[in-house]
């Protein structure tokens, strides 16, 4: 159980780096730290390691401040946070549903101007929430089929909506994938290479879901896979709020490449500020004839 000061529901604040990154981010001086809210406590994937190596991450910069909350199973009927506190929910939950008064509370936060940020197999998560669907614009698993929106990927030059019937979600191999940029003058894509190498780790194909105002920034070749070129990068306006999905970060290791890294923190900034001030990244530091992998200390804080 945890120890709280929120109605027996344990928030922790988790301001330091376990790094020697702290160092870097103290350095960070003149803007207001980007306040992230991160969700945790059930998922099929390695919670346990990955929402501490993002944290890290993020904490490296110097631009974030971060509270975490573990929701286990027990801790559901408690969980009832204050969203508007935070510039931006960063979601590693794939787990149980929340309480309808918590679904109704993200609501009214993400209509009003609120921010998300989607990672890997948090878009398994809460299949029959129609407005978290709309939210992350493509989602797999847990029953999900043609009911629930097309599929969506890049062929001939464009995106294609393909409405045809099947299961939503699956993945080959875990393999080295190519990155390949969409939307080159995105805030988030503008100051990246246009194609990179993700570490080794599953890539996503044959998301569904309803793809309501959802632009695909980048994708990937899904070889073993459905075999097509599968959304890997995407953000998607929500009334008044925006969301950024990534379906990188499969494994605490993987969420040490630098593909990971760099998109991760410029995904929450915009999600935050609809802005991204962190400088563009070379093909030196993010190539694509290698996948390249980074210490959270090489991180540069953004001063």
């Amino acid at each position: 159980m945890f120890k709280n000061t929120l109605k027996n529901f344990t928030i922790i604040a988790v301001q330091l780096s376990l790094f020697s990154s702290v160092s870097l981010a103290d350095d960070h001086k003149g803007k207001p730290k980007i306040s992230v809210f991160l969700v945790d406590g059930q998922n099929n994937h390695d919670w346990k390691r990955c929402s501490p190596v993002m944290i890290d991450t993020l904490n490296a910069t110097g631009r974030f401040s971060i509270e975490r909350a573990i929701v286990t199973k027990e801790d559901i009927a408690d969980f009832k946070p204050n969203f508007g506190k935070y510039d931006v929910v960063l979601s590693n939950y794939n787990g149980e549903p929340w309480l309808q008064e918590t679904q109704v509370s993200f609501v009214k936060y993400m209509k009003n101007g609120g921010n998300l940020v989607v990672v890997h197999a948090a878009d398994n998560s809460f299949p029959k929430w129609k407005e978290f669907n709309e939210m992350i614009g493509l989602g797999g698993w847990k029953g999900r089929n043609e009911k629930d929106g097309p599929y969506v990927y890049w062929k001939g030059g464009k995106i294609v909506r393909d409405e045809s019937k099947g299961k939503g979600g699956s993945h080959g191999r875990p393999w080295e994938y190519k990155v390949v940029v969409r939307e080159k003058k995105h805030p988030i894509t503008r100051g990246l290479p246009t194609e990179f190498l993700m570490v080794k780790e599953e890539l996503y194909d044959r998301l569904r879901g309803p793809a309501k105002n959802m632009t695909v920034l980048a994708t990937a070749f899904a070889e073993g896979g459905s075999e097509r070129h599968e959304p890997v990068l995407m953000t998607i306006k929500y009334g008044k709020g925006r969301v950024f999905h990534t379906v990188m970060g499969h494994s605490h290791t993987s969420m040490g490449g630098v593909a990971f890294q760099e998109t991760l923190i410029r995904g929450t900034e915009w999600a935050a500020t609809g802005k991204v001030t962190f400088p563009p990244v070379t093909a030196e530091i993010l190539p694509v004839e290698r996948a390249a992998y980074r210490q959270i200390e090489e991180i540069k804080a953004l001063n």
